[in-house]
């Protein structure tokens, strides 16, 4: 057994793997095995998968395929390794990441240590403040679908050059899937859903780096996301032409040409993230689509005919304000969130007034609230008109945002200030 694979295998390593497969919870794959299970498993096979793996016996499960509906009404695939396979794969992940890291590009930041979703956005907004305001954006199609395995693995050994732990990654790569009971090869693509993919496919996009850092080329790439900005329309045509038949030729992979277009900053959608620009230069905020998304999520947490408590309700929504925000907060959005925080209020609103049923409940609960005993006793009687009623001044005073934050709720405008007061400083 190779030093290398000795080291994956090492019980330091595979606590840390199992730790970090326990912490990320997620579902069972086609064993059935949840997370709560594995710890019971591993104390009676643990050895001898072990030994299998050493051996180079060990055979990964088929990877199980389950359709996810997409808010906007499309269909995603997400692929479901067994919590056995997410475990060693992240074995793996944790030796290898260290070796790999020197031989990646500076502008890659997708699943990299101390790299962000922020940190391409800096450096893009660096080029287009710098006057490079004409952009490739380069679209592969189904990427992880479709890496060739051959070529992949040439460029995993030019790194590590170690039999054993190839041996094994090459087994998770020709796993297959399983999609509706049906089992299927897989001889080309990445094992998607697993902790394996996305360092597979840094080390593959690392040659596409390469050659435009070669070119000179100002790009910014996350995982499969490239964007290559240039200073002249002319330019950008070239490049778009001469970098897909790099992508096509050298790398074996298909860029979607329909999708793949030269764009200006303010058309721009990357990774979430719009453009525009302000007297002093560029700046970025959540893309209209990504605003869309999360108000379409809001609106389904606070659906009056969901009959959920509110304490849980808010909790529910104090998660996806923090989750949503964190993400975005270097943008600039002040307004965007504001016009939110005004909408959720009325809504939540709405949900306390049906909850509260009756006229005799309205007027307690308005009483609690401070409001005057003879404009409770009026307002009581205003039925169940929840959007009209929502919006009157009264209510509005009532159940105001320092009542609805003393039952928990976070201001998503308070929060984004915050936030984006610790990313500008």
């Amino acid at each position: 057994m190779s030093k290398l694979l000795d080291k994956i295998l090492s019980r330091e390593n595979m606590l840390e793997a199992y730790n970090q497969v326990k912490s990320n919870k997620g579902s069972a794959g086609i064993d059935g095995m949840t997370i709560e299970e594995m710890d019971n498993y591993l104390r009676q096979n643990w050895r001898l998968t072990k030994e299998l793996i050493k051996q180079r016996k060990y055979k990964p499960q088929p990877v199980l395929k389950v359709e996810i509906p997409k808010p906007d009404g499309g269909i995603r695939q997400l692929g479901i390794p067994t919590v056995m396979d997410r475990m060693i794969q992240q074995a793996i992940v944790q030796v290898m990441s260290p070796i790999c890291e020197p031989h990646f590009s500076d502008t890659s930041y997708g699943f990299r240590p101390n790299r962000s979703c922020e940190k391409a956005i800096m450096k893009l907004l660096e080029y287009l403040n710098d006057g490079y305001e004409w952009i490739v954006d380069i679209d592969l199609e189904k990427f992880f679908d479709t890496v060739p395995q051959d070529r992949l693995m040439s460029l995993v050994h030019n790194i590590i050059e170690d039999g054993d732990t190839e041996s094994l990654i090459r087994k998770y790569l020709h796993s297959g899937v399983i999609i509706n009971g049906q089992r299927y090869k897989t001889l080309v693509g990445t094992p998607q859903g697993g902790n394996l993919s996305p360092l597979l496919s840094n080390i593959m996009l690392n040659e596409l780096d390469k050659e435009l850092e070669k070119r000179g080329l100002r790009f910014v790439r996350y995982a499969d996301d490239c964007v290559i900005t240039v200073g002249s329309e002319a330019a950008s045509k070239r490049v778009m032409y001469s970098v897909s038949r790099f992508i096509e030729k050298r790398l074996g992979l298909k860029v979607n040409m329909t999708k793949t277009k030269i764009t200006r900053p303010r058309e721009l959608k990357y990774i979430g993230f719009g453009f525009w620009k302000s007297s002093d230069g560029w700046k970025s905020r959540p893309h209209q689509d990504s605003v869309r998304r999360f108000k379409f999520k809001l609106k389904k947490l606070t659906q009056r005919k969901w009959s959920i408590d509110l304490t849980r309700r808010i909790e529910q929504l104090n998660l996806s304000i923090r989750g949503w925000i964190n993400y975005f907060s270097l943008g600039n959005m002040k307004s965007i969130v504001a016009s939110i925080d005004e909408r959720l209020r009325t809504r939540l609103r709405v949900i306390i007034w049906k909850q509260w049923k009756k006229k005799s409940r309205r007027l307690w609960g308005l009483l609690k609230l401070g409001v005057p005993k003879w404009i409770a006793d009026k307002v009581s009687d205003w039925g169940d008109h929840y959007q009209l009623v929502a919006q009157k001044s009264v209510l509005k005073r009532a159940i105001s945002k320092p009542v609805l934050e003393k039952r928990g709720l976070v201001s998503c405008l308070d929060y984004y200030l915050e936030r984006h007061a610790l990313k500008v400083s």
